[in-house]
Order: C-alpha cells, then structure tokens, then sequence
C-alpha cells in the first residue's frame, strides 16, 4: 500500500467514524473535510478592554 493510499483509506475510514455516507464523503470540498477534521475550535482569550467590559455589564455581587 503506498502512503497514498493510506492517506486516502484512513480519510475514509474518519469519514465511517463521522457517519458521513461515501456519497456525502466524494461531495465535499476540501474546504469542508478540513472543517470536518480540524477538531473544536479555540477562541481566542478576552483582551483587558472586553473583560473590563464584561465587568462593568455584570457585577459582582458583594
């Protein structure tokens, strides 16, 4: 088997464990199977100004 066709057997087997149906699989973009692929995606951590903000929106009540 050649690292190429492993690539494509291991894409396909990710496919199986996502229950994307073979016809589902061959339709999408590469834009698509990344996005199936990439895993959760991080936000980026609040800045001083938008936790100040936050602050100032919802107290603590003391």
């Amino acid at each position: 088997m050649t690292p190429q066709d492993r690539q494509w057997a291991e894409m396909m087997q990710a496919a199986a464990r996502m229950s994307v149906a073979p016809e589902s699989f061959w339709r999408l973009s590469l834009k698509e199977w990344r996005m199936l692929t990439a895993g959760p995606v991080q936000a980026a951590p609040l800045g001083r100004g938008e936790l100040e903000r936050m602050q100032e929106m919802w107290p603590d009540d003391r």
